[in-house]
């Protein structure tokens, strides 16, 4: 793969999933991001993000972060790291990434905000699950992942869809765009966005039991320049809404929000 197109598809995969901001919120490790298939060469990202963005999905508070990039990625499929997760990458053709791996749904804090007082921590627990992306042409990628384990009882799934497009603006300059979709199982739904009786008596919140279905959509756009062939900064903005059951939850106090990140990053 020539640095160009790494550089394309990187700028897509990017685009469409808004660099760093999934680790910390609600769209963690929702699809993975390789920036080519094996056979390939070792090859690895590191750098770090400032976010402005939301104390959880659905609050109205704003919240400010530095997050670390380090990712690697392995010639024989296997990857690890801050964005992807821990995995292997079972294709042999260029165009298509598919395999399995494990991430983690990072829990949520009642500390985090005064509207989730009296809700209890979610705590941190490991997802199982795998990934399809098919790369249309150089510019187009379409991804998919499967994760299962979020949650209080560790039952939570998460189905995230997704499309992204990069394209050359000038040598040294990227554009990304990319949608996304995100369809969660009823037991995510009831340990983020739900309220039972025990929470409605310690919150004063009234019980709300959300069903499955569509969490959120999102858009991204980003603005790569490369500095130097393995040094880039990147800027991005996302734009997210909770949809369904998610947005009637008396926890959501803002349906829509913006994430703005800037990031820096040097590859090896």
């Amino acid at each position: 793969m020539t640095l160009a197109n790494r550089s394309l598809k990187m700028a897509a995969l990017a685009a469409g999933l808004t660099l760093t901001t999934p680790l910390v919120f609600a769209q963690a490790f929702d699809a993975v991001r390789l920036y080519g298939a094996a056979p390939g060469s070792d090859g690895g990202t590191v750098g770090a993000a400032v976010l402005a963005t939301r104390q959880y999905q659905g609050s109205d508070e704003h919240r400010n972060l530095l997050v670390p990039l380090l990712d690697y990625q392995w010639k024989n499929g296997w990857f690890a790291g801050t964005t992807n997760g821990i995995g292997v990458n079972l294709s042999s053709r260029p165009d298509l990434d598919y395999g399995l791996r494990v991430t983690a749904d990072l829990g949520r804090a009642q500390s985090r905000s005064s509207a989730l007082n009296g809700m209890g921590d979610i705590d941190a627990k490991p997802e199982l699950g795998g990934f399809f992306n098919y790369a249309i042409n150089p510019q187009m990628v379409l991804t998919s992942s499967l994760r299962y384990g979020a949650g209080n009882n560790s039952r939570g799934m998460l189905l995230d869809l997704g499309a992204a497009y990069a394209r050359a603006l000038a040598p040294q300059w990227r554009l990304g765009l990319g949608v996304a979709a995100t369809f969660a199982n009823a037991e995510y739904q009831q340990s983020y966005f739900g309220v039972d009786a025990v929470q409605s008596l310690s919150s004063g919140y009234a019980v709300y039991t959300p069903g499955a279905g569509l969490r959120d959509v999102h858009a991204n756009v980003s603005v790569t320049y490369q500095l130097n062939p393995r040094t880039a900064i990147t800027t991005a903005v996302s734009a997210s809404s909770l949809q369904g059951d998610a947005q009637n939850s008396p926890l959501t106090r803002q349906r829509d929000s913006a994430t703005g990140i800037v990031a820096v990053s040097y590859g090896f």
